[in-house]
């Protein structure tokens, strides 16, 4: 009887100390509007603010991302060009959030991968990593900074 009691309290140790340093997954899911994005490529560094007569917002569930991108001009300058969107399956571990985009408006960047450092705090999430795409002149560091919408 002393060793079942000895065994139990063992198990239970191992279970506690293995729960206790597991990290909370990052609160990812949500609805997230884009404030500002950066872009460097070839040396040439290029920020748009997202707050004016452009919007772009990333909707996140427990498996797939999706994002819409347009102007709110209705189209009535020369940001009427501007629609893009796309989504996929993602992963997440720890910080690094991977991408896989299967739809998107720009067609040859279907079927990638990109894989991003996240940062959430509050509700700001911050998104930063390269993105590649094979057989097009693109390979740019891309830095996006969210608020999370209620």
């Amino acid at each position: 009887m002393k060793s079942i009691a000895v065994v139990n309290t063992l198990i239970s140790s191992l279970l506690f100390a293995s729960c206790a340093t597991k990290k909370a997954p990052l609160p990812i899911a949500g609805t997230w509007k884009l404030l500002s994005g950066s872009l460097t490529e070839k040396g040439v560094t290029t920020v748009t603010d997202y707050t004016g007569n452009k919007q772009f917002i990333k909707i996140i569930n427990d498996t797939h991302f999706a994002f819409m991108s347009h102007d709110l001009n209705k189209g009535k300058d020369s940001a009427a060009a501007l629609f893009s969107a796309g989504g996929g399956k993602y992963s997440i571990k720890d910080s690094v959030y991977t991408e896989h985009l299967e739809y998107c408006s720009d067609r040859q960047w279907e079927n990638n991968d990109f894989q991003f450092t996240v940062t959430i705090k509050n509700d700001t999430l911050i998104q930063q990593g390269v993105e590649k795409v094979e057989g097009t002149n693109i390979n740019r560091l891309n830095i996006e900074k969210y608020v999370r919408l209620k």
